[in-house]
């Protein structure tokens, strides 16, 4: 009896995911609406040329490592 149990238990389980997979989301889900701003790629560039350019180059490992090698003492 107890095996019966656990087969139709696990029968169910399989038919069930199965059954989830096959689901098709309707035609009306399915076409995106855009609610979201316009990029203007005129306006972006503008906005990427008006950032100035660093003065020194940015060292990202500068806290993990002297940032000039060591010198050599003989």
């Amino acid at each position: 009896m107890r095996i019966l149990v656990i087969a139709a238990a696990v029968l169910a389980l399989t038919a069930a995911s199965a059954q989830a997979q096959g689901r098709r989301p309707s035609q009306d889900a399915a076409k995106p609406v855009d609610n979201g701003p316009k990029v203007d790629e005129k306006a972006y560039k503008a906005a990427l040329e008006r950032i100035p350019e660093p003065k020194d180059k940015y060292d990202p490992w500068g806290g993990a490592r002297p940032s000039e090698p060591a010198k050599k003492v003989r």
